[in-house]
């Protein structure tokens, strides 16, 4: 596994997790965050940690399962499910969660079609379980609703443009295929940062894996399951996710429930980013639970 976890001694500074106590790891990942928990948490420290993806699943059960043992609970499930989960294992409250947004490096290694470069199939599920793939979207969408679709996940300036190429242009099978189409599309001299296809693909993954809902439900749930005086962080990586996050957080605030923990969100350290690029457009927002929900919230 390659990714590394980003911002996470700030993260340990505010979750502070202590032997006893009980915590929720709502992406998995490659466990960078979960692994540190755990260590921190000794002797008796529990994380429960969720992820869609079955490798992150196999990964951890190979690496840390045998030495945390009943310490260490995987879920293959989406966070979303978080309160079903919780009532089936039988905990009622949870002493702080961790959401560690978006794609894994691990994943944009893999030949599971998020990367534009790397040649795979247009698949990017995250749970091979679930039936839609970024092909089917691709291949027969309306062009209207591919446009939606760049436009509104993607923030893609020529959402229209793109939708219409990638309609004259099926089928398109290939990540290379999709990237390339993108690249010949968006003008030549329009100036990027990112490579032209990157929103297109982010775009197609979240609608593929359903992640802004997820995220919505997965935050609502994992604040009512905190216990009084816990904390969550999320760690966010593009300005959809960190919007739900923010709003989220302000709603719960305005009633009473939780408190931000900071003014502003906290930013990885220039050392940080320099050893670990993908954490240049990490940002974190974190909140202490004060007070139960009404039985009508």
């Amino acid at each position: 596994m390659l990714h590394k976890p980003v911002l996470t001694e700030e993260l340990m500074a505010i979750i502070q997790p202590k032997s006893g106590g009980v915590y929720v790891d709502m992406t998995l990942g490659a466990a960078g965050h979960t692994s540190r928990i755990l260590k921190l948490s000794s002797p008796k420290g529990i994380v429960i940690a969720f992820d869609k993806d079955e490798d992150a699943i196999k990964h951890a059960t190979e690496t840390l399962k045998s030495i945390y043992q009943d310490r260490l609970i995987l879920v293959h499930e989406d966070f979303v499910k978080l309160d079903e989960v919780l009532n089936s294992l039988g905990f009622e409250e949870v002493d702080g969660v961790v959401m560690d947004l978006g794609v894994s490096l691990d994943q944009l290694k893999s030949k599971k079609g998020f990367s534009f470069n790397i040649d795979a199939p247009l698949d990017m599920r995250m749970d091979k379980r679930s039936s839609l793939t970024a092909s089917e979207i691709i291949n027969s969408f309306r062009e209207d609703e591919l446009e939606k679709i760049l436009r509104v996940y993607g923030e893609e300036r020529f959402a229209k443009r793109i939708a219409k190429q990638i309609v004259k242009h099926r089928p398109i099978h290939t990540t290379k295929q999709l990237a390339e189409l993108i690249e010949d599309t968006v003008p030549r001299h329009f100036s990027r940062k990112i490579h032209p296809a990157t929103r297109s693909f982010q775009a197609l993954r979240i609608v593929v894996n359903d992640e802004l809902e997820s995220l919505q439900g997965g935050l609502k749930a994992a604040i009512k399951r905190l216990k009084i005086g816990g904390s969550i962080c999320v760690i966010s990586f593009h300005s959809l996710e960190d919007r739900i996050v923010k709003n989220t957080l302000r709603n719960f605030k305005q009633k009473g429930i939780i408190r931000p923990l900071t003014k502003k969100p906290i930013y990885p350290s220039k050392k940080e980013i320099l050893k670990n690029r993908q954490a240049r457009s990490a940002k974190m927002r974190c909140a202490l639970k004060i007070a139960k929900e009404a039985d009508n919230d």
